[in-house]
């Protein structure tokens, strides 16, 4: 081991927090306080290696075959910093939150493994580093998912663990051919190593893109890339909501911490590649977005959300790969909007959290008219609205600006060189704005759900609007204080934002912007504006005539969404579960018959066998003779005078009470037989004995 060991230390420190909370029961306490004194290590670590640029490394050479690699620099300090400060902000919010839960320390345990885990994804500095952490990443977190062990719940997490089984075995045959052909795993060794085998010429670069969709497979399982978004709108409807925050806002990070390692160090500035994640940011985001509008669920809606955001940073990711080196605007905005949706769904999941908390009701029929005269509840989740809706002077709003005016620059690129990419880039343009106003809608829908609206029921909406106490000064302060943060970002994206993106510059292949970004510009508020104003009218024509309908004289929302159009039922559960048993049985089968077939023709013809003798019931052809003869002289002197049919009767008689002589000598043969069998396997247990005896008596000799 050599290098820094306080980086071992750092990731040590959870692992063994986790520990120490199982051995002592109750440990609240004892949890914040660990993730609190690991939040402060990490910013000191985020201080020197972003801000002063100092970089710490750490190495452990043959560790499972491969070494462990760590790192610390710009963009990781960041996203360990905003990862421990998340894991401490909903501790202090399940202080209250988990009370009503049972097995809460088995939840603590592996909330500290999986902070464990995590810190080890964004401190890796190679591949199969980060496939360690993230492995254990996915097992320690899917107890989150089936905490609750209801029926839902459990189905929803064999979903989460299915795919991210499922996505960590393609990912581990990825960095099998990975490893194969660049014979490194390393962030900082791959670019050169893949320059090298494009020289070579031997179709090895065709293996590296092969090694790299699986790796995309695996890190897009996790981050919730359509199509294997699957997993997200199930699990966090049953996950305890500080668990919510932490899959939406960190773990699905995690996911796309691992491809913008193959975007940036593995196939840099790759047209081809960048069109694949450009075409997947938009499914995404389009998609995710789209069932978020239809959601009538609280949580749900939020999930959907989730996987509409990370398709506006797959754009990102997309846009750097076709612009090339000068995309640095695009890949700064994808970083961007990876910070600001982990800290906007921290507040909106803990927001969550406080409806579900009192009421036990995720619906929103049900919750509908909750946020009347709770001012504060009000403002921190209003604080989260206007933050993913991309609201100007919100955090949200700075990096889809940025987003959005790689999309511009391309077009424009394409525009002025005459390629036909200009006219399928202006599709993709109104889509982002499309998915923009759609994220504006959905999060109005539930706004005015939660805080404007009554509940159809005057006696709930009085007991609603009577609920003085309905979270601890503790989860206030979370929740508050995460909200704040939200503005602050978007009010000063020059002073804050801007020094974020340089800090992870070079992890990113970004170069830095040397001039000061316009982001309230007219140009660029005019994108905000257009969204707003399509959200706005999705909201009127979408969620209020045709989501909410007339019943018993009320207005309720219904789930529009048919029932049949999920992925997992229609698709995934039937292949899994039906196509590839019925398809791979029939081929074992058929395999199978062909084998018998064959070995049966070459018995038949090449290998013919002789005729199989008659075979006896019992004892040996000399035992049967034998018998045979003795039991014809003894019915001849018992019975020299019967007639035959006496004769057969007596013999059948005799045979069925087991008193001829063919039986009787045939058991003596098994007798004798079995007797010699347990005398034989003495004989050699007692040569054994006697070869262990000598070989001991020779190693003392030779020792002496």
């Amino acid at each position: 081991m050599t290098g820094d060991y306080m980086l071992l230390l750092i990731l040590s420190f959870p692992f063994l927090g986790a520990f120490i909370v199982l051995f002592l029961g109750k440990g609240e306490n004892v949890v914040t306080v660990l993730e609190t004194l690991c939040f402060a290590v990490l910013f000191a670590l985020f201080w020197d290696g972003g801000n002063m640029g100092i970089r710490y490394d750490f190495r452990w050479e043959g560790f499972c075959g491969l070494g462990m690699h760590l790192c610390v620099d710009g963009f990781r300090a960041l996203y360990c910093l905003i990862a421990s400060l998340m894991w401490m902000m909903t501790s202090l919010f399940s202080a209250e939150y988990m009370k009503s839960y049972r097995d809460t320390g088995r939840y603590r345990f592996f909330t500290l493994l999986t902070l464990g885990a995590t810190i080890g994804v964004f401190l890796s500095a190679d591949l199969f580093t980060v496939f360690i952490f993230f492995e254990i990443m996915s097992f320690t977190s899917y107890t989150w998912v089936a905490h609750e062990e209801t029926e839902e719940a459990l189905r929803a997490a064999q979903t989460y663990l299915a795919v991210a089984v499922i996505g960590g075995l393609v990912m581990l045959m990825g960095l099998f051919l990975l490893y194969g052909e660049l014979g490194t795993l390393e962030f900082t060794r791959l670019t050169a190593a893949v320059k090298a085998s494009q020289m070579k010429g031997d179709g090895g670069y065709g293996r590296i893109v092969t090694g790299a969709v699986c790796l995309l497979f695996g890190f897009g399982a996790k981050a919730g890339v359509f199509p294997l978004h699957i997993w997200l709108p199930k699990a966090h409807p049953v996950a305890p909501a500080p668990a919510s925050a932490l899959l939406s806002g960190i773990l699905t990070k995690a996911g796309v911490f691992g491809i913008l390692v193959i975007s940036c160090c593995l196939l840099p500035f790759d047209a081809g590649w960048g069109t694949l994640m450009l075409i997947l940011g938009v499914l995404t985001m389009f998609t995710g977005a789209l069932l978020a509008l239809f959601s009538v669920n609280l949580k749900r809606t939020l999930a959907c959300s989730s996987v509409s955001q990370i398709g506006f940073i797959l754009i990102g990711i997309g846009m750097q790969g076709l612009i090339g080196e000068e995309g640095s605007l695009a890949i700064r905005g994808s970083l961007l909007h990876m910070v600001n949706h982990s800290l906007i769904k921290l507040v909106l999941f803990m927001a969550a959290g406080v409806v579900f908390m009192n009421l036990h009701e995720l619906n929103l029929n049900e919750i509908k008219g909750f946020g009347r005269k709770k001012p504060l509840l009000q403002f921190c989740f209003l604080m989260g609205a206007l933050g993913i809706g991309g609201m100007p002077l919100w955090n949200g709003y700075t990096s889809k600006t940025l987003l959005h005016e790689s999309i511009v620059e391309y077009r424009h690129m394409a525009g002025l060189a005459g390629a036909g990419g200009a006219v399928w880039m202006g599709a993709v343009e109104w889509i982002f704005l499309l998915s923009g106003g759609m994220t504006v809608a959905y999060m109005l829908k539930l706004y005015i759900c939660l805080f404007v609206e009554k509940n159809n029921d005057r006696g709930r909406q009085e007991r609603f609007e009577g609920m003085k106490h309905y979270m601890n000064g503790l989860s206030g302060f979370a929740l508050t204080g995460s909200a704040v943060l939200l503005p602050l970002l978007g009010v000063l994206p020059h002073l804050i934002t801007d020094r974020l993106a340089d800090m992870a510059a070079e992890f990113l292949h970004a170069e830095r912007v040397e001039t000061v970004i316009a982001y309230f510009s007219l140009i660029n508020l005019k994108g905000a504006c257009i969204s707003l104003v399509i959200g706005v009218l999705l909201y009127g024509l979408v969620v209020r005539k045709w989501m909410m309908v007339t019943q018993e004289g009320c207005r309720v929302y219904r789930d529009r969404w048919p029932v049949w159009l999920d992925l997992e039922n229609l698709l995934y559960r039937p292949i899994l579960l039906t196509v590839l048993p019925l398809l791979c049985g029939s081929l074992c089968r058929l395999a199978d018959g062909l084998i018998d077939t064959i070995v049966v023709l070459l018995r038949k013809t090449i290998y013919r066998d002789s005729k199989i003798p008659h075979e006896l019931n019992e004892g040996t052809p000399l035992t049967h003779m034998v018998g045979l003869v003795l039991d014809g002289v003894t019915d001849y002197f018992n019975h020299p005078d019967a007639t035959e049919e006496e004769v057969e009767e007596d013999r059948y008689l005799k045979q069925h009470m087991e008193g001829r002589y063919e039986h009787k000598l045939a058991m003596v043969h098994d007798d004798f037989r079995e007797n010699g069998t347990i005398i034989g396997r003495s004989l050699s247990f007692g040569l054994f004995l006697a070869c262990c005896g000598l070989l001991l008596t020779l190693l003392y000799m030779l020792i002496d």
